[in-house]
């Protein structure tokens, strides 16, 4: 029966992009260049880290991006946008942010970070009212409602023996990965890299990196902790795929003695706390160590003297000058991309100007005034301060 609906699963997911690709007038239009970071399973591929690594690399070019996300797992999901970081100031909480955008607002001095259903709406707040030069879509593959300039896929080799839904964790058939731009994949050198990247059909392929950085405490300020190889830690985890974090912790060569694997996106409790300290002190651990992620959630509670530490997962991709050479290629094939931010110049950010394939436009935002169909962007902007 399983396997009845994987099937099910796997062709609904196909006739809804071929519904798409059909009549691309469905697709909504912004104004700027989009980049879509995303994948074909479900969670636990690195998008994040990897949706931060290019927002950074838009900065050092001079861009102002703006990422917009769905914002999974937060406590308030509000009507229309909630602006979590204008580029200056954070706006939102964890309730209202979700742990993933909280964590890149926070990291990304700069860039301007939105949660909303509507990524559209998102999107065209960004670019008329915090000066977006271009946006990143995170988690992007599957929300074909927007319209993209370059579709970045991360894969994994495991993905190939992998099924759509229930019986797998993919949320798509392989054969949808072929539509990607480039594929992003994880692998140890370039030549496996591009051996996996034949076997989805994408080219060109980028090799994604991995590296943990120097743990720093979870609360207060946040300072670096010493922590030598051979250290006793006890994990805890909040993910999707929390094997590939305890890979990591193992690569440094600190000693595991005990490990909490709570669920995705968990909001940490009291109680929770009071279990980490008695189960660490029980293993003989004198620091706990976790992601980033949960770090964000972790940091709301009172954590007394329990010592936690956060672990960084800081990732490139290689060989870093050609992908940089092909994403700036891309994104200044885009009609609007030549023209600068006059921010800097003005104090005022860029009016929206006309897309020339404006006239494909979904019929809804077909008069040329985008509020007509979202209402005034202005007024979706949730600021809880």
């Amino acid at each position: 029966m399983i396997q009845i609906l994987s099937a099910a699963y796997g062709a609904a997911a196909a006739w809804r992009r071929a519904w798409y690709a059909r009549n691309p007038a469905r697709q909504r239009l912004l104004t700027r260049p989009v980049i879509s970071v995303g994948n074909l399973s479900v969670g636990g591929s690195g998008k994040t880290p990897v949706v931060e690594y290019i927002a950074r690399l838009l900065l050092a070019r001079g861009e102002r991006p703006a990422i917009l996300t769905r914002g999974y797992g937060r406590r308030v999901a509000r009507d229309g946008v909630t602006v979590v970081s204008d580029g200056t100031s954070l706006l939102a909480d964890l309730d209202e942010a979700g742990d993933e955008p909280l964590m890149l607002a926070r990291a990304l001095p700069g860039v301007s970070v939105l949660v909303g259903t509507d990524r559209y709406l998102s999107g065209r707040l960004a670019e008329r009212r915090l000066g977006a030069t271009v946006h990143v879509l995170d988690d992007g593959f599957q929300h074909l409602e927007l319209a993209r300039d370059v579709d970045l896929l991360l894969v994994a080799e495991d993905d190939l023996q992998d099924q759509p839904l229930p019986a797998g964790r993919l949320r798509e058939r392989i054969s949808a990965a072929a539509i990607a731009d480039a594929a992003l994949i994880t692998a140890g050198y370039d030549t496996a890299a591009e051996r996996i990247g034949r076997a989805f059909g994408i080219s060109p392929v980028f090799r994604v990196t991995r590296a943990i950085g120097a743990p720093r405490s979870v609360a207060g300020a946040r300072d670096s902790v010493v922590v030598p190889s051979g250290s006793r830690v006890f994990v805890v985890t909040g993910i999707a795929r929390p094997d590939r974090f305890v890979a990591d912790i193992l690569s440094v060569g600190w000693e595991i003695s005990g490990m909490i694997e709570f669920r995705d996106h968990h909001p940490f409790t009291a109680r929770d706390i009071r279990r980490i300290a008695t189960e660490a002190e029980a293993a003989g651990s004198a620091l706990v160590l976790t992601t980033e992620k949960d770090a964000v959630r972790l940091a709301a509670c009172d954590l007394g003297d329990v010592p936690i530490a956060s672990v960084p997962l800081v990732v490139g991709v290689e060989p870093a000058e050609a992908f940089q050479r092909w994403l700036v290629d891309r994104i200044d094939r885009h009609p609007q991309s030549a023209i600068r931010n006059p921010q800097s110049e003005t104090g005022n950010p860029p009016s929206a100007i006309r897309h020339p394939q404006s006239a494909i436009r979904n019929r809804e935002s077909a008069t040329g005034n985008p509020q007509s169909a979202t209402g005034n962007p202005q007024s979706a902007i949730r600021n809880p301060q």
